[in-house]
């Protein structure tokens, strides 16, 4: 489900930092070990789903026997009220694994649904919506996956995952023939180089720019900037992108759109446990 990433490890972690050295105290003082609990999640929110196989392991990993059943498919929208899961197991340990579970699945949930919105809003534009590495972090992996379930395409996972010449890469390179040079004698290829004004253009692509991030430009300099570049390279915008102004980029024509919000800033989606 989620490549190159310990989620055993991370389970393990984030149950250790809940429970610290003494469990569940309240549970273990006012409910009998052998107790079973049936307990739902539900969505009570419009959303679109993304974490239920992780929040799934929470509780197996306090109760191996638990019996949990799935009733939506990751990425799929839901209307509120839907049942998300079932839970069936040790009354005890359901409990302790809850908040866990709920936080993890809320996140990523809410993850998906803020990323399913910019994906509706470009629809028919032909842009194609990237995420970024503005993740918190230790969990990268897991928003990246949830951008994904929001229909989302990756951009690079980490820093070695991707080349991107950036103003301050430009400013202690001396230019960016040298910073575009350097990185193609470093045997480096797909080379995308950061512009930020109209006159940066030119340089970068005889520098040999395989793309152009135009960052922080409205879309009438977006339009003058796709006139340049003329459809030698892809193009992607960056900077000041949310709802309100991401269908307006995607209009200009440029090829992707890069948005740390959908990761960054993404509220919560509102998932509860309760008692069947």
């Amino acid at each position: 489900m989620i490549e190159d990433f310990d989620l055993p490890g991370f389970i393990a972690a984030t149950l250790a930092e809940d429970l610290g050295q003494g469990g569940d105290i309240t549970s273990a003082a006012t409910i009998p070990a052998d107790a079973m609990l049936t307990a739902v999640m539900n969505s009570r929110d419009a959303v679109t789903v993304a974490g239920l196989p992780v929040a799934a392991m929470f509780f197996q990993a306090l109760d191996p026997d638990a019996e949990i059943t799935t009733h939506a498919a990751e990425g799929t929208a839901v209307p509120p009220g839907t049942v998300l899961m079932t839970i069936r197991g040790n009354a005890r340990a359901v409990l302790a694994a809850e908040r866990s579970a709920l936080n993890t699945a809320q996140h990523l949930t809410g993850i998906a649904t803020l990323t399913r919105a910019h994906v509706d809003a470009i629809a028919g534009t032909g842009a194609t919506l990237l995420d970024t590495r503005k993740t918190l972090p230790g969990m990268r992996m897991l928003e990246k996956y949830a951008t994904r379930m929001g229909g989302a395409t990756n951009h690079r996972l980490r820093l070695d995952d991707g080349v991107l010449i950036k103003d301050n890469h430009i400013a202690v390179a001396g230019s960016v023939e040298a910073a575009v040079s350097a990185a193609k004698a470093a045997g480096l290829s797909g080379i995308v180089v950061e512009v930020d004004t109209l006159d940066q253009i030119e340089p970068a692509l005889a520098a040999g720019a395989d793309r152009l991030l135009l960052d922080n430009m409205p879309p009438p300099v977006l339009r003058q900037a796709l006139a340049i570049i003329a459809g030698r390279v892809p193009s992607e915008a960056s900077g000041g992108v949310n709802l309100q102004t991401i269908r307006a980029i995607a209009e200009t024509g440029v090829t992707y759109i890069s948005v740390g919000r959908i990761t960054q800033s993404a509220p919560a989606a509102d998932i509860g446990l309760d008692f069947a």
